[in-house]
């Protein structure tokens, strides 16, 4: 405690009927927005989908101003521990092992002639040289590079990517499907490669696509692959070739996971052009 105030460390407990009370008396358009929310939720691939038309309908406001600020059921317990909520890449610095030139590494990273920095990569090689008070950050999708002492910036950053209609914003290079996952690996004019992986016993949507043919290598494991009604077993180091406009489908039979390079030539490669026919999971 300084000057007769205490830190808010951010970590509320409560029990539920206790916070569904004060939000109905402290934040009612809060509350009723969220319980109608829930009882519109449908289920979704295992997942529970909160009604959204409904939840865009709760007014944007934190737990603290909502509640904590105007409830008179709370109480202060004092935290003998360090503390930091990491928001922010100047924390992920301070909370992290430094060397000698306290500069602190994730990944494949290199220093010359660094002091005071972060390298952070998901993969490829990041080098920093001459630098000091620097974040650098680089993943499949981007690279973020600013000075440690402004990385506040990062929201006023997204927040411009978002009106310049990047699809980095809301879109991450490997996309999660109920049949396992592809990370687009390549993209040029009227060509595009990606990796794909399929769960054993898992299948694609029957298919067809208007604007684009496509190659499949597979890498690891067995593909059971169908095209205009003809079957066929597709094992590593095999192709099959996917003609524009043939049905198809996709499937792993076996108990290991299915790998294969796909690669998509045509005049339109976008993700709408898929006319599903059938679909285990409820997506025609």
């Amino acid at each position: 405690m300084r000057d007769g105030y205490f830190w808010n460390s951010g970590n509320f407990l409560f029990r539920a009927e206790t916070m569904r009370a004060e939000l109905e008396r402290h934040a009612p358009d809060v509350m009723a927005p969220a319980d109608a929310a829930v009882a519109g939720a449908s289920s979704d691939l295992g997942f529970v989908r909160l009604d959204g038309a409904a939840y865009a309908r709760a007014r944007r406001i934190s737990i603290d101003y909502a509640v904590m600020e105007k409830t008179d059921r709370a109480a202060v317990v004092a935290g003998r521990f360090r503390w930091s909520d990491i928001g922010s890449w100047d924390a992920v610095w301070a909370m992290s092992e430094h060397d000698g030139c306290e500069n602190a590494a994730f990944g494949p990273v290199e220093f010359l002639d660094t002091t005071r920095s972060l390298g952070f990569s998901h993969g490829p090689l990041l080098a920093l040289s001459g630098v000091q008070d620097v974040v650098a950050v680089a993943t499949r999708d981007a690279v973020l590079v600013l000075d440690r002492r402004r990385t506040q910036d990062v929201k006023e950053l997204v927040a411009r990517l978002g009106k310049a209609n990047r699809r980095e914003v809301s879109e991450h290079r490997l996309v999660r499907r109920p049949w396992g996952h592809y990370d687009a690996i390549d993209e040029g004019p009227r060509f595009q490669v990606k990796r794909i992986v399929v769960r054993p016993g898992k299948r694609l949507s029957l298919q067809k696509h208007l604007h684009r043919a496509e190659h499949w290598v597979i890498v690891k494991g067995t593909a059971e692959v169908a095209i205009d009604g003809a079957t066929s077993l597709v094992r590593e180091n095999e192709s099959v070739f996917i003609p524009m406009g043939a049905v198809h489908r996709l499937g792993n039979p076996g108990k290991i996971p299915l790998e294969l390079i796909e690669v998509q030539t045509g005049s339109y490669l976008g993700e709408d052009d898929i006319v599903r026919l059938e679909d285990e999971f409820n997506r025609v």
